[in-house]
């Protein structure tokens, strides 16, 4: 009988396995094809990484010779930025990421771009973003439908890593409009150069204008299908779900998708917006801890908890528990156990080989995600079977670090303690030889540290170029590099980052003098444990004399890091102890206008 049941449970799994999951998403497009004018519309779309929610037109055409392509592509991963597109015939990609003041999912924005015979230019609520007016403008004159999709491309460099978990996912079209491209006598857009002639509110299907894709392409992870284009509160609702399910339907539950946890904060991630009345603390436990609080943070999707004695070096797990999302009616996740990814903090200075491997001092690249501490949220690094060897760079003596790269960036993320850092860029044009083949603008922190950067001009073709920002003040623990490509003529190559060196600001942690803390706190030691050197951060309230000791287990004294007067504001001081394994604390005593202030943090030294 052992033997019949072991047979049967092997043939479900391998008739299980034979049947694949299936995606089903949702296009909406006109019959007609449009050349030239104002297309417009009204998004609301989902969050979601992998996915995308567009509003486009394109041409059906029967060689890629005729391709012809307008986007406007709004990327779940991302909480403040939208894609612009054209493509031309021979399918050049012309984009760029452009950021914006809202979080697109959070409710609806209106999108629309103008096509011309001489230029093709972006909008987002009213004002535009982005324009192209160089001579591949001739190349668009093919007819064009106008059309919307949701889907899941299994590109993860750009639309980010696929987690089914995440589905199902709806995009809102609220309206769409055309208007004709009528210079010197319209009635609308840029110049009143354009007259409308209709636009859709989305009470019904107007089945004289629209159809439904049932199709998928290349690279797509879904197949559309007519039952998920829904007409609902009079939007035009496109659906991505996993099958048989279809629709405008959600009995998924939501589910944890990684908690982390940094120092007395563990980060719960979940796959949906989850109902506000469903997070406190009693709906979260982690064996052997106290949880003094549950803050549902502003997406909706993320709790952060506070905790005490979270042990680094044991195994830890948290519990969701009874917690509900906000779909009507309610769908409940009962329990869900989560191990927790205990954070590794890196030792200052950061060097990173962005593109490459370990080199010298230089950490290796890789991906961002919840699991490590730095990385590329996306890009592509150079095509490693055409390698760069043998080549020399101008302006440097690590000729090794530009012979590799990643392109096509657009955020690069560092976890760091609040603080104050100099951060250097190291960059340099190994591919194009001409000006204008590539050009794009950095920010760090939200500063920007270089404008249209253009490299094959300045410095020029392979000569290196180090950007340093100073005193950057991180104060949500990650560093932010934010990339915005503005133009490359003929190719897709992206903005590009070569090295990365992150240093302690050269005054001390928090030399920005505006920011004060309101309460004295010894924020963070970093990294904790560690086995040769840790960074340990702290914020004054006003100028006084500090003491800053360490101490074994035993409440002995075994070293004075710092001593006398010190500013107002944060600060940090390295320690690189010659003592053995073990418990130690460090305590920060001060002395100020404030009054009297002590703190004592725990640090593990592990050799």
């Amino acid at each position: 009988m052992g033997c019949v049941r072991y047979v049967f449970l092997l043939v479900l799994l391998i008739v299980t396995n034979a049947f694949p999951v299936v995606y089903y998403g949702g296009e909406y497009r006109t019959y007609e094809g449009f050349v030239y004018g104002r297309f417009e519309a009204s998004i609301k779309p989902p969050r979601g990484s992998g996915t995308l929610a567009s509003f486009f037109t394109y041409h059906d055409f029967t060689a890629a010779t005729a391709w012809n392509e307008i986007d406007f592509e709004i990327l779940g991963r991302y909480t403040d930025d939208v894609q612009v597109t054209s493509i031309g015939p021979g399918q050049k990609w012309r984009n760029s990421h452009q950021v914006v003041p809202f979080v697109p999912q959070d409710g609806f924005h209106t999108y629309a771009f103008e096509w011309t015979p001489d230029y093709i230019a972006w909008f987002i609520d009213g004002v535009e973003y982005y324009r192209q007016d160089q001579t591949h403008i001739q190349q668009f004159v093919y007819p064009q439908k106008i059309m919307m999709n949701l889907w899941s491309s299994e590109s993860s460099g750009w639309v980010g890593p696929w987690d089914d978990r995440i589905l199902p996912l709806f995009a809102w079209y609220d309206w769409v409009s055309y208007a004709s491209y009528t210079p010197g006598s319209g009635n609308t857009g840029t110049g009143n150069n354009f007259t409308l002639q209709w636009k859709d509110e989305f009470t019904s299907w107007n089945q004289s204008r629209w159809t439904m894709g049932t199709h998928t392409f290349n690279g797509n992870r879904v197949t559309f299908r007519r039952e998920n284009v829904v007409f609902r509160d009079g939007c035009v609702v496109l659906c991505m779900t996993k099958g048989p399910e279809m629709g405008f339907n959600d009995k998924t539950p939501p589910a944890v998708l990684w908690a982390r946890a940094d120092q007395d904060t563990v980060t719960v991630r979940f796959s949906e917006a989850i109902d506000p009345a469903t997070v406190t603390k009693a709906n979260f436990a982690i064996t052997g801890i106290t949880i003094h609080n549950a803050i549902l943070q502003p997406d909706q999707q993320t709790v952060k908890l506070a905790v005490s004695s979270l042990d680094p070096t044991k195994r830890n797990n948290v519990v969701a528990l009874n917690i509900k999302d906000t779909f009507s009616p309610a769908n409940k996740l009962t329990a869900q156990l989560q191990q927790i990814i205990m954070g590794q903090p890196l030792s200052l200075p950061v060097r990173i080989n962005v593109g490459g491997k370990a080199w010298r001092d230089y950490l290796p690249d890789q991906e961002w995600g919840p699991e490590v501490e730095y990385g590329y949220q996306d890009g592509a690094p150079r095509d490693r079977s055409k390698p760069i060897v043998g080549i020399d760079v101008l302006n440097t003596e690590e000729d090794t670090l530009y012979h590799t790269e990643m392109h096509e960036l657009v955020f690069y993320r560092v976890r760091l303690p609040r603080g104050s850092y100099r951060v250097t860029l190291k960059v340099a044009e190994m591919t194009f030889m001409e000006p204008l083949s590539r050009l794009y603008n950095i920010y760090v922190e939200g500063r920007k540290v270089a404008d249209r950067l253009d490299l094959a001009a300045d410095p020029g073709p392979k000569a290196a170029l180090e950007l340093t920002a100073e005193a950057v003040e991180v104060t949500d623990g990650i560093l932010d590099i934010r990339f915005e490509y503005l133009w490359g003529y003929d190719t897709d190559w992206g903005s590009l980052l070569n090295g990365l060196v992150i240093e302690p600001a050269a005054s001390s942690v928090g030399s920005n003098p505006a920011r004060r803390p309101e309460t004295m706190a010894l924020v963070t030691s970093y990294p904790n444990p560690f086995n040769a050197e840790t960074t340990i951060a702290y914020e004054l309230p006003s100028a006084g004399q500090i003491r800053l000791t360490v101490y074994d287990r035993l409440g002995r004294q075994v070293e004075e890091l710092a001593s006398g007067p010190a500013a107002a504001g944060p600060h940090m001081v390295r320690w690189t102890p010659t003592l053995p394994s073990g418990l130690y604390f460090v305590g920060l005593e001060h002395e100020g206008a404030a009054g009297s202030h002590r703190a004592l943090n725990k640090l593990v030294l592990v050799r």
